[in-house]
């Protein structure tokens, strides 16, 4: 019997075969990536050169220091002398009073420029970060310049007035040193300030002026809230640094002033009594941290 051959569009007799789908390919062990993983070192390691430095540089003259003021009765002979005393006393209230000088100065300045339309606002916020950058000496000398015994202030009062002498020579007073500090640390409370205004959106000052608020009511219920983490951040960092300011001091040549720094100068080069003046510096930075931990503490709670 003939066969007949298959038309267009008919299906293919039933045979009872059904084609085998090709065996996937075999996977290559991967045992590359767990050698490699398995030689991958922890995490720990890749900490110990940072602390190794850290330790070479930082901890081991810290931990002489420490070791040096340990001599017997360093500590009974530095703590109850009375040029200690009134270190520790001067430090403090020029630390204090230099950072709320810097708070009420750098608020009002920053508060200006943020928010005072007058031509070169921006490039007098650009100058600000130029000057954290400068040393503190410099702007002490500047300050010299202007209104040391022999600076430009006094020769001009006795070039009109003829006297022999100017009346301006409170730069070798405390007030003097009060003065230098916060004309130099001012900028360091107005940097955090003018980012946290840049945040801060103007259509609440228009609406609270649409309402008929004035400036002062503004600043005080509007911009100061906002402003009072910056004000925290920037303060505490000027406290910390005032504390442990020396070229300031130095430079203005203030002898009845002397801090904790001045007095580690002191000690150690003018009278080569390393031993006190490792003590002096030990107080000096416990000091220094526990301002530091207690602004982290007050700052948690706040919220900031």
């Amino acid at each position: 019997m003939a066969s007949r051959g298959i038309g267009l569009g008919e299906r293919p007799p039933a045979t009872g075969f059904t084609p085998t789908p090709p065996a996937p390919a075999e996977r290559l062990p991967t045992t590359g990536a767990k050698d490699d993983a398995g030689r991958s070192l922890p995490s720990w390691v890749w900490a110990l050169p940072p602390v190794a430095v850290l330790a070479v540089v930082f901890l081991y003259p810290l931990a002489l220091v420490v070791r040096e003021s340990l001599a017997p009765g360093a500590y009974a002979d530095v703590l109850a002398s009375e040029s200690f005393r009134d270190a520790l006393v001067t430090t403090v209230w020029l630390a204090v009073a230099s950072t709320a000088g810097c708070l009420v100065l750098g608020f009002v300045l920053a508060v200006v420029i943020a928010f005072v339309p007058f031509p070169g606002a921006k490039a007098v916020s650009k100058f600000i970060d130029v000057f954290l950058s400068f040393p503190s000496f410099l702007i002490t000398l500047a300050l010299l310049f202007l209104y040391g015994t022999v600076g430009m202030a006094n020769g001009l009062w006795t070039d009109v007035t003829g006297d022999a002498a100017g009346p301006f020579r409170f730069l070798s007073t405390p007030w003097g040193v009060l003065l230098a500090e916060i004309t130099y640390f001012t900028p360091f409370v107005m940097r955090p300030l003018l980012a946290a205004f840049s945040q801060l959106e103007t259509a609440q000052l228009e609406v609270a002026s649409s309402l008929g608020a004035r400036p002062l009511r503004i600043v005080r219920q509007v911009i100061l809230p906002e402003a009072l983490p910056a004000l925290a951040a920037g303060g505490s960092l000027v406290l910390v640094m005032c504390l442990n300011e020396f070229g300031i001091v130095l430079f203005t040549g203030a002898k009845g002033v002397t801090t904790l720094p001045m007095l580690v100068y002191g000690k150690a080069i003018l009278e080569s009594d390393y031993a006190a003046a490792c003590v002096v510096a030990v107080v000096n930075v416990a000091l220094s941290v526990g301002l530091y931990v207690l602004y982290r503490g007050v700052s948690r709670r706040a919220g900031a």
